[in-house]
C-alpha cells in the first residue's frame, strides 16, 4: 500500500509548464530582437505569438527550440533548459527550401522526423513506422509520398514538413507562420492538426500575423520586441494593446472587427476547427 504522505506529495506536486521564460533578451550585435520577456505556457494548450514584422516572433520561437541562445535570461522547455535538437520538441520553420542536389521523396522527408529518436543509422520500430504513416495521413499527402520535394507546391511542401514534425512524436510542436499565404487545403489541414494536438494533451506554439487565427488559441502573446500583452485573446488582443504593438496600422471597423494593415492574410473558413 502506498504511504499516505506519498499520495499527498503527488497531489500537491506542481505541474511543470510547457514553456517558462524569465527575463529573456536576444541581441543580434547592437540590435535587440527580444527584450526582457517573461512568459509561461501551460501544457496541453495552444499559444499564438502575434506581432508586426520584426517584432521578435520568429526569434522567440527559435529560442524555444534552442536554435538561438538568449543573450540573457532563462529558457525552460518541458522542465529543462532549451536545447537544439531536443527529441521532445518539433520545430517547423517558416521557410524551408528543398535542396535539389539531395533528391528526397516525401516519404523519406517525413521519415527523418523519427531520426531524432533513433539516429540516422538507427533501426525504426513498428511504432516509428506507424507514426510516420499516421503523419502522412493526417497531412493528406498519401498521394505524394513517392514524389520529390522540389516537385511540390509551397502548400504541399509545408504539409510535408509539418508531417515530419508530427512523426517526431514530440510533446511540444513549434510552428512558424504555418498557414500564411498558403492554399486552402493546407490551411484546413494544418489548422485541424493544431486542434488535434491540443486535444491529445500536447502543446502547440505558433507565430502568426493574423488576429483571427490568434483569437482561436488558448493564449495570445502580442509582441513588439517585448511582450505587450499575454493571456486569453479576448484580453490580450484588445484594440489598445494592438495599437501599442502596431501603431497606426490598426483599424477598428463599425462592427467592432479589428483589421491590421499587414501584408499577410489567410482564409478564415476553416478557423473553427482550431477552436475545437
Amino acid at each position: 500500500m502506498r504511504p499516505q504522505h506519498a499520495d499527498d506529495a503527488m497531489a500537491t506536486a506542481p505541474v511543470v509548464p510547457a514553456v517558462r521564460l524569465r527575463s529573456v533578451w536576444v541581441r543580434y550585435g547592437p540590435t535587440v530582437a527580444v527584450r526582457d520577456v517573461d512568459l509561461t505556457i501551460a501544457r496541453g494548450t495552444t499559444t499564438a505569438i502575434i506581432g508586426p514584422n520584426g517584432s521578435g516572433k520568429s526569434t522567440l520561437l527559435n529560442t524555444l527550440s534552442g536554435l538561438i541562445r538568449p543573450t540573457h535570461g532563462v529558457v525552460e522547455v518541458l522542465g529543462a533548459p532549451a536545447a537544439r535538437g531536443s527529441r521532445r520538441v518539433a520545430h517547423v520553420l517558416q521557410t524551408t527550401v528543398a535542396n535539389e542536389s539531395v533528391p528526397l521523396t516525401v516519404r523519406e522527408t517525413v521519415r527523418m522526423g523519427a531520426y531524432g529518436r533513433r539516429g540516422v543509422l538507427g533501426r525504426l520500430t513498428a511504432g516509428d513506422r506507424r507514426a510516420i504513416d499516421e503523419a502522412i495521413d493526417r497531412m493528406r499527402i498519401g498521394d505524394l509520398v513517392d514524389r520529390q520535394l522540389q516537385e511540390l507546391s509551397g502548400g504541399q511542401r509545408q504539409r510535408v514538413y509539418v508531417a515530419q514534425g508530427l512523426a517526431q512524436r514530440a510533446e511540444l510542436l513549434l510552428l512558424d507562420e504555418p498557414i500564411t499565404g498558403l492554399d486552402l487545403v493546407t490551411q484546413e489541414t494544418i489548422t485541424a492538426t493544431i486542434a488535434d494536438e491540443r486535444a491529445a494533451g500536447r502543446s502547440v506554439v505558433l507565430t502568426t500575423h493574423d488576429v483571427g487565427t490568434a483569437h482561436l488559441a488558448d493564449q495570445a502573446v502580442l509582441m513588439a520586441t517585448e511582450v505587450v500583452a499575454a493571456g486569453p485573446p479576448r484580453v490580450s488582443l484588445v484594440p489598445e494593446h494592438l495599437a501599442t504593438a502596431y501603431g497606426g496600422h490598426v483599424h477598428l471597423l463599425d462592427d467592432g472587427t479589428v483589421v491590421l494593415d499587414e501584408p499577410h492574410h489567410h482564409d478564415h473558413r476553416y478557423d473553427d476547427q482550431l477552436r475545437g
